[in-house]
């Protein structure tokens, strides 16, 4: 189902789904820390960097935060390089690892930047129109403690009395005051012999003997029957550009598999490779 879809495209969303700053065309000088500069599209690239923890700060206090952490960086930076450590066989192996990522990052923004909201409606449409049909009814209860109680609300029902006023003034769920309104529900829902008795029930009909469950006894009524509808797309567009660039890196992935040979020596890990990677 769609929603079901939506959850599963979740993980590899944060996987792929990276921010950047805006920088502003008038990069302002912001300090500097001996002949080095500062500029406001170096803050912002820190702030963007920041932990979690700091993120919840107030602007000021995370401005201030992430400027004292360019400064630091800036200064025992300084020292690294005076001490050689950016000729070490492993610093420049992961400045190159780190180069690699942020290529595969901006390269997976600019491609994930093209997409257009009449690709995002057109998945939709699509999952949409996968769902398999699943009834769902609107119904209203009433609930009471006894058996002898619900008998006597049904026969007021069959004298005519409203239901919706009876539900105001004899039950004891949640939902009196709404009239026993319990709104649009598919299978799964509720308790066994409560959704048992409403799917039973025609479009109108109330329940001609109490049902009871763990809560008590219900008077139940169906207001209306339909297929289930699916989320309206505005709801649900962020989840839908995930799966659009879900889709859109595997393609990207098999794309650059096919043009480069892809060797993994070690047996072990080739298998455990292929394991993990099959499904892609």
């Amino acid at each position: 189902m769609l929603r079901q879809t939506f959850i599963a495209a979740a993980a590899l969303a944060a996987a792929v789904s990276f921010q950047m700053p805006a920088f502003a065309q008038d990069d302002a000088l912001i300090a500097k820390v001996g002949t080095v500069e500062i500029h406001q599209s170096d803050l912002d690239m820190a702030i963007s960097n920041l932990s979690a923890q700091y993120q919840q700060l107030p602007d000021e206090q995370k401005k201030a935060a992430a400027l004292s952490q360019i400064i630091d960086i800036k200064l025992i930076s300084k020292k690294a390089n005076e001490a050689g450590l950016q000729n070490g066989t492993d610093f420049k192996k992961r400045m190159a690892f780190l180069q690699d990522r942020e290529l595969h990052n901006a390269y997976l923004r600019s491609e994930f930047d093209k997409l257009t909201s009449q690709e995002v409606k057109a998945r939709y449409d699509k999952e949409v129109a996968a769902m398999p049909k699943e009834e769902e009814v609107r119904a209203r209860h009433i609930l009471v403690k006894t058996e002898d109680e619900a008998k006597d609300i049904i026969k007021q029902l069959d004298a005519g009395k409203d239901f919706v006023e009876l539900a105001k003034a004899k039950s004891e769920d949640s939902s009196k005051s709404d009239g026993g309104d319990l709104g649009y529900f598919t299978k799964g829902r509720m308790v066994p012999e409560f959704e048992e008795a409403a799917f039973a029930l025609q479009k109108g009909t109330y329940t001609k003997t109490p049902v009871k469950s763990q809560f008590g006894y219900h008077v139940i009524k169906v207001e209306d029957k339909r297929d289930a509808q699916p989320p309206a797309f505005d709801q649900v567009e962020p989840q839908v550009r995930q799966i659009v660039m879900q889709e859109k890196y595997s393609q990207i992935i098999d794309q650059a598999k096919a043009a480069q040979k892809v060797e993994i020596v070690d047996e072990t890990l080739r298998k455990s490779y292929d394991e993990l990677t099959k499904g892609e």
